[in-house]
């Protein structure tokens, strides 16, 4: 598979930044069902929701898994903090930008949260309705 790395701004003017994986066996001129995956409290793209979003490349996915608004090699002062509302807006600025990405099917993206970012997958599903699959992994809130 080929990582690509990726980043856009959320409404709150923070720069998101991701690894976007593709499987190398896609036809370029096709689209894609996507899945957006994001990590635990605490954690970062390249531990728990890196390897969830590059197994489900593996299974033919696109998949992005991001560093959170204050973590990471994403933007946000200070540093390592909880701020609820931008980690829900965090995921639909993930929509926003894999819906404009010439091999992302606007049509089919889902999102997995794991832990704590499963309950902000959840809350993010009910306010943007672009999300069309939620699924969560030891889900807390």
């Amino acid at each position: 598979m080929h990582v690509e790395k990726v980043s856009y701004k959320n409404l709150v003017q923070i720069t998101v930044v991701g690894d976007m994986y593709i499987p190398k066996s896609l036809d370029t001129s096709k689209k894609y069902p996507t899945i957006v995956v994001e990590h635990p409290f605490g954690d970062i793209k390249e531990q728990t929701s890196g390897l969830y979003a590059q197994k489900m490349a593996e299974r033919g996915f696109i998949t992005v898994a991001f560093d959170a608004s204050h973590y990471g090699e994403s933007g946000g002062e200070p540093r390592h903090i909880e701020v609820p509302g931008t980690r829900v807006e965090d995921f639909s600025a993930a929509v926003d930008f894999l819906s404009n990405h010439p091999l992302v099917d606007p049509e089919r993206i889902g999102v997995i949260g794991i832990c704590g970012g499963g309950g902000y997958s959840v809350s993010a599903a009910q306010i943007d309705h672009r999300m069309k699959a939620v699924a969560t992994i030891s889900m807390y809130d």
